[in-house]
């Protein structure tokens, strides 16, 4: 029974965005290592290249967190997971704003993630009054 719920919720739209966010984060920060892992004039690096690693680390929690609310049989538990979720998105939205001040060409690649992370907050909403 266990390992039927965990497969079904692998399917759930909620988990297939953060999937999709998770890729685009990926893809996303490869592109800007490359170009913000130079080192200027004064040989220090761009301080914008951490904030794409925090990026990758913040999409890639948000499944397991998805994961583990719905498995959860209490209401407090799945509630904390659903906070846990919350601030991982409004954290994940800041850094990818954070991202657009960064001199590399990848930023404009960064409004198709910001626009994935609205939908993502939209289904979020949605969910939230379904656990």
């Amino acid at each position: 029974m266990f390992t039927s719920s965990l497969h079904n919720n692998r399917y759930s739209p909620i988990y297939s965005k953060a999937q999709e966010i998770l890729r685009l984060a990926h893809h996303l920060s490869e592109y800007l290592s490359q170009d913000l892992s130079e080192k200027d004039i004064r040989n220090y690096e761009d301080p914008h290249i951490y904030i794409s690693g925090d990026i990758v680390q913040q999409s890639f929690s948000l499944g397991p967190h998805i994961l583990k609310a719905e498995e959860e049989y209490f209401q407090e538990d799945k509630h904390r997971h659903a906070i846990s979720i919350l601030n991982l998105c409004n954290r994940l939205y800041y850094n990818c704003q954070r991202l657009e001040n960064a001199n590399s060409n990848g930023k404009e690649y960064v409004p198709v993630i910001l626009k994935e992370i609205r939908r993502f907050r939209h289904l979020l909403r949605k969910w939230l009054i379904t656990i």
